[in-house]
C-alpha cells in the first residue's frame, strides 16, 4: 500500500511553496516521523516528516515551486527497505561471473549504465557540470546515480594519440597558475527573496533615520553575575541581557507611544500593547519571531519565550503566526561581534533597536578616566511617525533603565 505525502500549507494565504531540500533519496527506506524534506514559502521554512515507514518514491524534484496540496512523494509500506534484512537463498550467495564484454568492447555493466537514472539532486549536479549520466557509475539501488556519485565523479580527459603534440598559439601569453577558480550558482530561496523585498520597501517607502547612544553595562553585568545561578535554579532558564533590553524598551514605549505606532493609510494606529519582535539567526537566514504582550511578562517569562522561539527557529518550526504582527523589533548584532550598525525597519513597524558588542573602553566618570564595559545602541525610526525629539528621548530612556536595572524590576 502506498501513502501519499502531500505538501501542506505553511499558513493562510500561501498558495505556492518551494521544495527547498530533500533530506532522503529516492528509494530510501524511511521510518515513521523521520524528516523527509523542507519546504519554503516567502515567510517560513518547514520540515515535513514521514507519516508511515516504508520505501520512499520522490515525485517532486528539489528546487521546484509547486502548489500547496501537490503530492511530493509516496511511501510504499509493502516494499522491504534497504535497511531491513531479507532472507537469502544459499545459491544467491555464489560468486557471479564477471560481466562479458559487449560488441563495442565495453562490459555489460558499462553498457547498461547508459540507462541508469540519476536522482533529482544528481541530475541537477550533472547538468551543471556538463556530465552525461551514462558516464557516471551509480552506487544506488539498481545502479541509480546518487547525489554523492555525482559529486565524487571526476571526468577523465580525452586520450591523446601517441606522438601527437598539442597545438599552442604562438601569441598566447603566459599565465601564472593561481589555483582553481570555480563559481557556482544557487537559486534565491523564497524566504530570501521576500526578505530582500521587505528591506528595499523599508528603504524606499519610509523616511528612515537612525540615532545612536552608548550604555554602560557595568550594573547589568554585576546584577546578572550575582543572581544568574539562583535565577536558573528557580526558573530553569538562563538570565540573559535580552530580557533587560525588552523590559527597558517596554518602559520607554510607555513614555513615547508614537514609537510603538504604525501608519495605516491616512491614519496613525497606536498600540496599547507591545508585541516584541526578536531577530534570531535561523539555518535559512534571519527571522523575527514575536513575543506577545511583552509588557505583561516577567523576566523569566521573557527569557523562556525567547528560548522557545529561538529553538523553533533553529529547527525551522516557526509558524507564520509566530512571525507576524510585531509592533517593535530588537536586533542584537553584538552576538556576531558588531560594534555599531544601522538597523533597517521591519515594516510596518516604525522603530527598531539595534544592540551591539560589549567592549571595555575608557570613559569619563566623575571627571576620572575609568575602564567600563560599554555598548553602542542605535534606534532606527520612521520620521513620518516619530520626531527627532521623541527618538532621542526614547533611546535616552532605554539607556537610563539599563544603566540602573533595579528601576526595571521596580518599574520606576
Amino acid at each position: 500500500m502506498s501513502i501519499e505525502i502531500i505538501i501542506p500549507s505553511p499558513g493562510e494565504s500561501v498558495a505556492e511553496v518551494t521544495l527547498a531540500a530533500w533530506l532522503k533519496q529516492d528509494g530510501d527506506h524511511v521510518e515513521k516521523d523521520e524528516p523527509l524534506f523542507e519546504i519554503e514559502s516567502d515567510k517560513a521554512t518547514l520540515s515535513i516528516s514521514a507519516e508511515v515507514a516504508g520505501t520512499l518514491h520522490i515525485s517532486v524534484p528539489q528546487g521546484e515551486t509547486v502548489k500547496v496540496g501537490t503530492v511530493a512523494a509516496t511511501i510504499d509500506e509493502s516494499v522491504v527497505g534497504a535497511g531491513q534484512v531479507r532472507a537469502t537463498h544459499p545459491l544467491e550467495t555464489e560468486p557471479q561471473p564477471a560481466p562479458a564484454p559487449t560488441g563495442n568492447g565495453r562490459s555489460e555493466t558499462a553498457a547498461t549504465r547508459e540507462t541508469a537514472i540519476p536522482s533529482p539532486a544528481a541530475k541537477k549536479i550533472l547538468a551543471e557540470r556538463g556530465v552525461a549520466p551514462q558516464d557516471v557509475p551509480g552506487t544506488g539501488r539498481g545502479g541509480r546515480i546518487t547525489k554523492e556519485d555525482a559529486l565524487k565523479f571526476q571526468p577523465q580527459p580525452a586520450p591523446t594519440a601517441v606522438g601527437a603534440r598539442r597545438a599552442v598559439p604562438v601569441s598566447a601569453p603566459r599565465v601564472l597558475s593561481t589555483g582553481e577558480r570555480t563559481e557556482r550558482r544557487q537559486k534565491l530561496s523564497a524566504l530570501r527573496l521576500k526578505a530582500a523585498e521587505r528591506l528595499v520597501t523599508a528603504k524606499n517607502q519610509t523616511a528612515m533615520l537612525t540615532t545612536f547612544n552608548e550604555i554602560d553595562m557595568s550594573n547589568v553585568i554585576a546584577l546578572r553575575a550575582k543572581f544568574k545561578d539562583k535565577f536558573k535554579e528557580k526558573h530553569q532558564v538562563g538570565l540573559g541581557f535580552m530580557s533587560f533590553f525588552v523590559k527597558a524598551v517596554v518602559g520607554a514605549l510607555e513614555q513615547y507611544p508614537a514609537v510603538n505606532a504604525i501608519i495605516d493609510g491616512g491614519e496613525l494606529v497606536y498600540h496599547d500593547y507591545v508585541d516584541m519582535g526578536i531577530a534570531v539567526q535561523a539555518p535559512k537566514g534571519l527571522v523575527v519571531p514575536v513575543i506577545r504582550n511583552a509588557e505583561s511578562l516577567s523576566f523569566d517569562q521573557i527569557e523562556s519565550e525567547i528560548e522557545r522561539l529561538a529553538a523553533r527557529a533553529r529547527n525551522n518550526q516557526l509558524t507564520i503566526d509566530e512571525m507576524t504582527g510585531g509592533t517593535f523589533t530588537i536586533s542584537n548584532g553584538g552576538v556576531f561581534g558588531s560594534l555599531m550598525s544601522t538597523p533597517i525597519l521591519n515594516p510596518p513597524q516604525s522603530g527598531i533597536l539595534g544592540m551591539h558588542n560589549i567592549v571595555k573602553r575608557p570613559v569619563a566618570i566623575n571627571d576620572q578616566i575609568e575602564i567600563r564595559p560599554m555598548m553602542y545602541v542605535a534606534v532606527s525610526y520612521d520620521h513620518r511617525v516619530i520626531d527627532g525629539r521623541e527618538s532621542v528621548g526614547f533611546l535616552v530612556r532605554i539607556k537610563e533603565l539599563v544603566e540602573d536595572p533595579m528601576r526595571l524590576m521596580l518599574r520606576v
